[in-house]
């Protein structure tokens, strides 16, 4: 069995390693940590989609018409006992929002509007006043407007149809107003915590000792995940010295090199400064095949025989050719791609390689299976 070429994976990696930052590279406080208290909050509802040209929900969606009837209710229209709302032009959705952090009454956001039941298309449909709640249940926003779909759905008569990307899902610019403003204690505590985004003992004291030479003794530290940092009381000075707090560069921590491994896409990243110890891996595969046919026995003229059909079976055994390669001890990521390269071996290959330096204990860093 032969390698199938993998070139376009060895230039990626070469390129993701020529990207990769240095170990001790400096960053910028506000990529490395969010402030507690300050944070972006779902908001979800339930509501209707009218103005479709017939790609609504069809009558099999019982909760779309129920919700059609509850609806009219409210509008003094009332159906006869046990009647439904039979219109293609409607559709339930489900709408989704992100409340920002800070944001305050009569501010506008984005809203998502999502298909629920078997709409076909919600091109051309408008929003009905819903209500977008927050995990308390409570009322924080109301969305209304037309909704902006990129995707769309043609059929004909004869059932074939044509769909480009996603017509039952759409967008309404600012189509949500703020109506209730969440509490933060981002202004009242008298300190500000700074969560990592990757705790690291040696980058959380790096914040700590930046922050102090640049604003006195007033960080600290109790483990490798949050810096706590004294801030001032007057809500302006706080908003002034945070915004010179994030600015501050910061040594960042040497991580332990990764290798990840994407098992559903089979992509695979060598992150730098991976090294390996002196091992001698050979890959090879075994690869049986069992072809199955069918022959037809035919009697010579009068000879008052049947016609018979009997089963042919053909297996092949292919061991594959196997090869054996030595990385020395202490060998970079450019020595692994270059060893890749040579071979032409698959991700899979790579990962079945990848694996076995691991239980090894081949590998100086740590190999993650996503």
């Amino acid at each position: 069995m032969k390698f199938r070429s993998a070139l376009p994976l060895a230039a990626m990696l070469a390129v993701l390693s020529g990207l990769a930052l240095p170990a001790s590279a400096a960053q910028v406080l506000r990529n490395l940590v969010s402030i507690e208290g300050v944070r972006d909050n779902p908001l979800i509802g339930y509501g209707l989609v009218v103005g479709l040209n017939g790609s609504g929900d069809t009558t099999q969606v019982k909760f779309s018409s129920q919700s059609v009837v509850n609806m009219l209710k409210q509008f003094g229209v009332k159906m006869p006992d046990g009647a439904e709302a039979k219109s293609k032009n409607v559709a339930t959705v489900m709408v989704s929002a992100v409340f920002p952090p800070g944001y305050r009454r009569g501010q506008a956001i984005d809203v998502t509007v999502s298909s629920l039941g078997d709409a076909k298309s919600l091109r051309g449909g408008t929003l009905l006043l819903t209500q977008l709640r927050a995990a308390d249940n409570e009322t924080y926003a109301l969305a209304q407007g037309n909704v902006v779909v990129g995707g769309l759905n043609a059929t004909g008569k004869s059932g074939s149809s044509v769909t480009v990307n996603t017509p039952t899902s759409g967008r309404i610019p600012n189509g949500a107003n703020i109506e209730r403003e969440i509490l933060s204690d981002f202004s009242t505590k008298p300190s500000v915590t700074l969560n990592l985004r990757h705790p690291h003992f040696e980058t959380a004291i790096n914040i700590v000792e930046a922050v102090n030479r640049r604003f006195g003794a007033v960080a600290t530290t109790r483990d490798a995940t949050s810096v706590d940092v004294l801030a001032p009381e007057n809500p302006t000075q706080r908003v002034a010295f945070m915004a010179k707090l994030e600015a501050l560069t910061v040594d960042v921590g040497v991580d332990t090199p990764k290798v990840v491994f994407n098992s559903r896409t089979g992509t695979v990243v060598i992150a730098e400064g991976l090294r390996v110890k002196a091992a001698a891996v050979t890959h090879g595969s075994l690869k049986v095949v069992i072809s199955e046919s069918s022959a037809v026995s035919q009697p010579a003229p009068f000879g008052r025989g049947q016609t018979t059909v009997t089963p042919q079976s053909k297996v092949s055994v292919d061991q594959g050719n196997g090869n054996m390669f030595k990385w020395p001890a202490g060998a970079k990521l450019q020595s692994i791609i270059d060893v890749v390269n040579s071979l032409g071996a698959s991700p899979d290959d790579i990962m079945a390689i990848l694996q076995a330096l691991d239980q090894a204990g081949a590998i100086e860093g740590e190999l993650v299976v996503i």
